[in-house]
């Protein structure tokens, strides 16, 4: 399995990855997103800004990179970062299928991105990854599984998988929304001739966002590797939009809001890889702070009360604009 890689990483920052989606594409969700990348949206601006933060990031320790069919340009800007330079052949690379972007590099479409779990998605999608990524990806997932996505049912299309899987491809899936753990839960039954078919799951868990770390530590105790991906809830918990509490605890270690953020998931027994979404280099490296973050219990307790009702938390990111 690709992960097993990192285990023989000596870096303190090797279990943080680093995910595409706020650089892949010229709109997203984030926070503060039209203060980190200014006017400048072309392709060039975002392929210069996404090298950048690779190199970042590699130079740093980092050493998963993950991507999606639906962020963008990110497996192109990806692709680009790695064929430029064979000797990264320690990296880790995922990306995604499910979604389909449909922005046409604007911020202001009616739509960004199609959601479609079938079986002609995914021989698509399957195609126009390989095409870019080739032997460098290690890791497919399907995006944003719900508990009524037809991909946890679809015998034809886990037969695909599985052949993918064959073939040297680990398959994961990644989740979303306010049944996460229904989700997580619903996947690991999912089994073709036997053996159990997804390797990762890749969920939602912040500290306003808890729910699905039952169902997680689950995952991680039928051996799949877990994946965390928005422990910044989107910029909610990146100064200046972090609750006061998150705020006096950064304080309190002398680093950023952030790093205290992906720091309390890191700490999660059953985390393997928590992603950075950071859009600049300046954040990358207060990101990978959360490395080093030592929490005491009072802390850890009060950031515990932050925790939101899930259904609360999945309607206020509903809401948030693309910028």
């Amino acid at each position: 399995m690709p992960f097993a890689r990192l285990a023989t990483a000596t870096t303190p920052t090797c279990h943080i990855g680093l995910g595409l989606a706020a650089v892949g594409r010229p709109g997203y969700i984030n926070l503060g997103r039209g203060e980190d990348l200014g006017d400048d949206r072309s392709v060039e601006s975002l392929r210069t800004r996404t090298h950048e933060l690779l190199d970042a990031a590699y130079a740093q320790g980092v050493r998963y990179f993950d991507a999606a069919r639906s962020y963008g340009r990110s497996e192109e800007f990806l692709a680009d970062w790695l064929n430029a330079d064979p000797g990264r052949n320690d990296v880790v690379i995922g990306s995604k299928w499910g979604y389909t972007y449909t922005a046409a590099w604007t911020t202001d479409a009616e739509k960004h991105e199609v959601k479609d779990h079938g079986l002609d998605t995914y021989e698509r999608q399957r195609r126009e990854t390989a095409e870019l990524l080739g032997d460098h990806l290690d890791l497919y997932q399907i995006h944003s599984v719900t508990p009524d996505s037809p991909a946890l049912t679809d015998k034809e299309l886990h037969g695909k998988l599985a052949e993918a899987a064959a073939d040297g491809i680990s398959i994961g899936f990644s989740t979303s929304g306010p049944a996460q753990a229904d989700a997580i839960r619903a996947a690991l039954e999912v089994t073709v001739d036997g053996e159990p078919l997804f390797r990762t799951v890749q969920s939602t868990y912040n500290a306003l966002e808890t729910s699905a770390a039952p169902a997680l530590a689950e995952a991680h105790d039928a051996g799949l590797t877990v994946i965390v991906k928005e422990g910044m809830a989107n910029g909610r918990l990146a100064a200046p939009h972090a609750p006061d509490t998150l705020k006096a605890v950064a304080e309190e270690t002398s680093l950023g809001c952030d790093a205290v953020a992906l720091a309390l998931v890191l700490r999660q027994p059953w985390a393997g890889v928590v992603l950075s979404g950071a859009a600049t280099t300046t954040q990358l490296a207060s990101n990978l702070h959360a490395a080093v973050v030592d929490l005491d219990e009072d802390q850890l307790a009060r950031l515990a009360a932050l925790a939101e009702e899930p259904r609360a938390y999945w309607e206020k990111r509903g809401s948030l604009p693309w910028h």
